[in-house]
Formats: C-alpha cells, structure tokens, sequence
C-alpha cells in the first residue's frame, strides 16, 4: 500500500513515521523546503520521545520518503491522502482551513486515477463536504471524470506519548460515506489491531464532530476540578481529598481530575473556541464551554495570585525561579502555556525570572521577550539561585525528587508554589513554605 501524508508538523509526521513502521510506503509532503530538507538529514524538527529514531529507520527502509511537491507524489500512483496541514485559530476563534482547501485543490488539479483523500487535521463539521465541492469544481475545470471518496480521520495523540496512542490505540474514528473507503480504512488499520479491531466507523460529520467534543470534554473536566478546587481553598476542603471521593465513582472515573493552574497546548483551547464558533455559526451557544474557556483563562492567573496574596503585593524587584515552560511534559510545546502568562505577569510588576525546563528552552527564547530581567538557567537549582519563591508550572519527572535543602539553602525566602498539586512533605521538611492549588 502507498499512501501520501501532506504537512510534516506534529500529526504528520507521527503518523507517517506509524504508518511505515507497518511496512506502508509513505510519502510525506511540506511546502516547507527548509523542513524537508531538515528531515532528509535526518533532523526532526519537533520533540516527541522515540519520533527521531522511529523516523530514522524507517526513512533507511526506504519505506518513509520526504517530499515538497504534492503534484509528483500523486502521481505515483498513491491508494491514499491524508491531510494533516495546520488549523490554526483565527481571532474570532474559527479554524483557518485555508492550507485544507489548498491541498483539496491542488489534489483536483492532479488526480488521475481513484484515491481516497482523509483529513487527518483538526476541522469543523462539514469540511469533509467542502473538500469534496473543491476537488470536483479542479476536476470540472480541468474536463475529466476521475473517483475519489472522503474520509474522516481524526487524530486522538497526546503529546509525549504520541507513537504508543497510534500504534496501540484505544480506538480509531473514521468518517466514511462510501462501502470503498470503508474497506481501504479497514484495510490500513487491521494490521495495527490483529486481535481487536477498534476502528469506529460512522458518517463523516459525526467523526469530525468527535474529535471537538473528546477534547471539549477533556477541557470541561480540567476547567471544572479547577473551579471546585478554588472553592476549596475558600471553605477549608482539600481538593486531593474530593478528587478521591468523586473519582471512585464509576461514572465519573479519575482520570482528567487534576486540578492545577490551567491547560494550554495545540487542541483544547484551540478546540474549544473552534467548537464554540461553529455553534454560533448555528444560532446556538456553547454556555457550559464558555465557561470552561473562562474558567482556564483565570486559572492561568492563579499562580501569580498567589505569590501577591504571599507577599502583602510587594513584588516589584523580587527574584523569581519557574520550573516547567513547555504545556506538558514529554514536549517541548509552549502554545498557550500557563506558564507564558505567569512570566509575563512577573515581568511586568517588575519582578526579575529566572526560568528552566529540560526539553523548551530553545523554544523559549524564541517565545519570550528579549527582556534584560529574565534569565534563562542552566539546571533546576541555577534557577532558584536567590528566588524569593519557585514556581512548579510542569511536572517534568525531574523536578520530582529534587534535593530540596539545598533549594532551601539557595533560595532568598523558601517559597514554593506547586502549580500541579505535585509535592507533599518532601519540600516542608525541608523548609520551605507549600501552596497548592485547592489545597
């Protein structure tokens, strides 16, 4: 089987390089020349833990090619094609689907023979039909009659554990309208699933719309342990306490529990305001995921709240150490971080930062300002260097076991602030002063 994946950013490239590992021949394509030929070298321009090497051998198989031209990789004779190019949020909140529309007609201007186009990217309901209307107005243009069905294919990865999501998933949804795409899909996928099949076939809005309502759903359930564990802090309850009572509940289950100072990354906030578009696009309002985009925005603010609150609002000129930049561990993805709008809020009170995180410091300097008041440490005890507080923003597992005497030592005033509800008595026996969130 051949098939052609179009855009070599995170979803592009995880699946090509899954697909090949199945002994699939893939062509995977970016308009970006500089990317390819990154990628020709054998250089990843994303962190994804396993991503390099996996690529790398399969490209040595012969089996993962690189190209710029979705022209010349169609006609190779490709069974399937994937669309996994950006949807980045416009500022009304809608997906751009202009790169989409892109491939969908240059796809019309080449086709020659039968093939299946699939979106693999992030898209509101009813792209899948648009992407059919483009293809068949090139097809027209050009004079000829060739088949093609659409497919909905949506992603389900998380960043930091990406390749074990798709080579052993716990289901796949696929948008079909057609008895032969559904045979190709279940073609492509039963090799990875031999003793449980676990595509999920259905129609095509109804596979797009699922992706946006998993990760409404995620967000939801991150937004409202946050707003309980606020409450908490107010009426004396702990929230690891309640996470315990209410996770034990089978309908409920403990996953997405956590409270802590907000999400960021690529999907739920970008999801969520896409989600809420297309309701309004409808004449309907998406009340409860306002109010999960509202709770998140104000969650990112919680930390320096905190630090404020602890210092009577004395905070101008003080030292300030945040441990984790990146979204989440397992990446190096700073897309609205909570710890973006904690350092800017630090900056301008005036107070000196002094940041570290394991795989997002070269990230970091390309998102943060070029400001002379923060500094960019060299490990986890470098950053609190005379800080008269530490903020945990990602739980990276190395900042797990610390030795925290000797943060206790360096430190100016021993002030913790665990925005991921992490430590426990390790950090106050050693003297520092514990907030959490909730708790």
């Amino acid at each position: 089987m051949k098939i052609a994946i179009i855009g070599a950013g995170y979803v592009g490239l995880v699946s090509a390089a899954c697909f090949a590992e199945m002994g699939i021949m893939v062509h995977c394509v970016d308009a970006d020349v500089s990317k390819i030929e990154r990628l020709r070298r054998g250089e990843v321009p994303i962190y994804e833990p396993g991503l390099e090497e996996l690529i790398a051998s399969n490209a040595a198989a012969g089996r993962l090619l690189f190209h710029t031209d979705i022209a010349d990789v169609i006609h190779q004779g490709v069974q399937m094609v994937f669309i996994a190019v950006g949807t980045p949020p416009e500022e009304d909140g809608r997906a751009d689907l202009s790169h989409v529309l892109d491939v969908a007609a240059t796809i019309g201007r080449t086709l020659e023979q039968y093939c299946l186009v699939v979106t693999k990217s992030t898209v509101p309901v009813g792209t899948g039909e648009r992407i059919r209307r483009v293809i068949c107005q090139e097809l027209e243009q050009r004079g000829v009659e060739v088949e093609f069905d659409i497919a909905s294919n949506p992603e389900f990865l998380k960043e930091g554990d990406a390749i074990q999501d798709f080579m052993r998933p716990e289901r796949v949804v696929v948008g079909v309208d057609s008895e032969r795409a559904r045979q190709l899909m279940t073609r492509l996928y039963k090799p990875m699933m031999l003793h449980q099949f676990r595509v999920l076939f259905m129609d095509i809005p109804s596979a797009e719309m699922t992706k946006y309502a998993a990760n409404a759903m995620l967000a939801t359930r991150i937004s409202f342990m946050n707003d309980v564990a606020n409450l908490c802090e107010r009426v004396g309850a702990n929230i690891h306490q309640v996470r315990l009572g209410i996770g034990s509940d089978s309908r409920i289950g403990r996953k997405f529990l956590y409270a802590g100072c907000g999400y960021g990354g690529s999907c739920f906030p970008k999801d969520v305001r896409a989600l809420i578009h297309t309701a309004a696009e409808h004449d309907y309002r998406m009340r409860v995921l306002e109010a999960v985009e509202e709770v998140n925005r104000q969650q990112k603010e919680v930390l320096f709240e905190k630090f404020d609150c602890h210092f009577g609002g004395k905070t101008e000129g003080r030292t300030t150490a945040v441990w984790g930049l990146a979204f989440k561990p397992g990446t190096d993805d700073m897309r609205e971080a909570p710890a973006l709008v904690l350092i800017d809020q630090l900056l301008r009170h005036g107070c000196r930062v002094r940041v570290y995180d394991p795989i997002a410091m070269d990230e970091a300097r390309r998102r943060l300002p070029n400001h002379p008041n923060l500094h960019y440490a060299t490990d986890i005890y470098d950053a609190v260097q005379g800080a008269d507080v530490l903020f945990h923003v990602t739980e990276w597992k190395e900042y797990r076991m610390p030795d925290w005497r000797r943060v206790y030592d360096v430190m100016q005033t021993p002030l913790l602030i665990d925005g991921r509800n992490v430590f426990d008595e390790g950090p106050r026996e050693a003297g520092l002063t514990l907030l959490g969130i909730g708790c």
